[in-house]
C-alpha cells in the first residue's frame, strides 16, 4: 500500500496566469494516469506562506532554497536565474539569435541538448529540472522610445535580466544595459532609470506595464524561458513508474504551455491595437544588422560554457 505523496507546487513568477495553466494541465494529466498517486497543491507564493510559514515574509528569491530544503517539492522558475546560481551553461539559451524560430527551439529543448542542460543543473543542485517552458516565447521591449533601427538604441538606459550574456547583447547596439528584476521595470521608469527594458507580451499586461509605457518594441533576440523544477531528496524516494509520470506530464505541460505563450503574443497584440500602445516590429533587415552587431559574442563567451554547447545548438536543425 503506497501512500498518498503531496506535492506542492509553488508559482512565485509572472504571468502567474499562464504557469497556472501550466500546473493546472499537469494535475489534469496526473489524475488521469495515476488517480490518486499524488496530491498536487498548486499555491502561489502568497498561499504557500500564508498556509505553511505564517508571518514568514519569503519572496521569489527563497524559492530555490526552499525546494533544496524540501519544504517545497515543485515549481518553475527562470533559466536566467538558474544560469546565475547553478547551472551557467542554462545562460546559453540566452544568447542573441541563437534560436531561428519556435520550431528550432522545441528541438533543442526537447532533444539531446535540453536533456543534458536540465542533467547539468541536477548535478550542481539540489533540484531536478523536468522540462523547458516559455513564459512568453520570444522577448520584446516595452518603453517609451521607439526602437526601429540599431542606431536607435544608442544610450538608451534598457533593462535586462542580471546575466553578461543580456547585457552584452543590448550594449553591442549601444543601450546601456541596467540589470534589474523583470517585476522592478515600473519602478525603474517611474525613477528616471530606465527608459524601457526587456519582457514578454504575456508580462505587458500582467505586470501592469502599459500603465508606464507606451510602446512595444519587438526585435525577438533572445528566447525567454524557464523550467519546471523538483526538489531532487523528494524526488529521490518515488519509484521509477511515478517518476515516469511525472517526467511524462511535465513535458506535456511544458509543451503546452509553450504553445499559450505564443497564443497569448497575439492577443497582447491586438489588445495593443485598441488601447493605441504602438507595437514597433523590427524589420528583417535590421535585425540582421542586430544579429552581426552581436556576432562576436559567440566567440567572447565561448568558454564559458560547456565546450561546443553553442555550436551545437545552433546546429541543431
Amino acid at each position: 500500500e503506497t501512500h498518498m505523496k503531496t506535492i506542492r507546487w509553488v508559482l512565485a513568477h509572472e504571468p502567474i496566469e499562464l504557469f497556472l495553466r501550466a500546473a493546472k494541465h499537469f494535475k489534469a494529466t496526473m489524475e488521469e494516469k495515476m488517480p490518486g498517486a499524488i496530491n498536487l497543491e498548486i499555491l502561489t507564493l502568497s498561499e504557500y506562506a500564508k498556509k505553511y510559514k505564517p508571518g514568514e515574509k519569503i519572496t521569489k528569491h527563497d524559492l530555490l532554497q526552499l525546494m533544496e530544503d524540501g519544504e517545497i517539492e515543485m515549481s518553475q522558475m527562470y533559466t536566467s536565474t538558474l544560469g546565475r546560481t547553478h547551472a551557467k551553461d542554462m545562460w546559453a539559451l540566452d544568447m542573441p539569435f541563437i534560436f531561428k524560430d519556435h520550431d528550432h527551439a522545441q528541438e533543442v529543448l526537447e532533444g539531446d541538448i535540453g536533456k543534458s542542460l536540465l542533467a547539468g543543473l541536477n548535478k550542481n543542485s539540489n533540484v531536478q529540472g523536468l522540462a523547458f517552458t516559455y513564459s512568453g516565447g520570444f522577448r520584446m521591449i516595452p518603453a517609451n522610445v521607439e526602437l526601429h533601427k540599431i542606431e536607435d538604441f544608442d544610450g538608451q538606459k534598457l533593462r535586462c535580466n542580471k546575466s553578461p550574456i543580456a547585457e552584452e547583447t543590448l550594449s553591442a547596439v549601444g543601450a546601456i544595459p541596467v540589470p534589474m528584476e523583470l517585476e522592478q521595470i515600473n519602478e525603474g521608469i517611474k525613477s528616471n532609470d530606465i527608459v524601457g527594458g526587456e519582457s514578454t507580451y504575456p508580462r505587458f499586461y500582467g505586470l501592469k506595464q502599459n500603465e508606464f509605457m507606451d510602446t512595444i518594441n519587438d526585435a525577438e533576440h533572445s528566447l525567454f524561458l524557464t523550467s519546471i523544477l523538483v526538489a531532487k531528496d523528494f524526488w529521490n524516494t518515488l519509484d521509477l513508474e511515478l517518476q515516469t509520470e511525472i517526467e511524462d506530464a511535465s513535458f506535456d505541460a511544458a509543451r503546452a504551455e509553450r504553445v499559450w505563450s505564443v497564443e497569448d503574443i497575439d492577443i497582447v497584440k491586438s489588445k495593443c491595437e485598441e488601447d493605441t500602445i504602438k507595437v514597433v516590429t523590427m524589420s528583417d533587415e535590421e535585425r540582421l544588422r542586430f544579429k552581426e552587431a552581436t556576432e562576436y559574442m559567440y566567440e567572447k563567451y565561448d568558454d564559458m560554457f560547456t565546450p561546443g554547447l553553442l555550436e551545437s545548438i545552433k546546429k541543431v536543425n
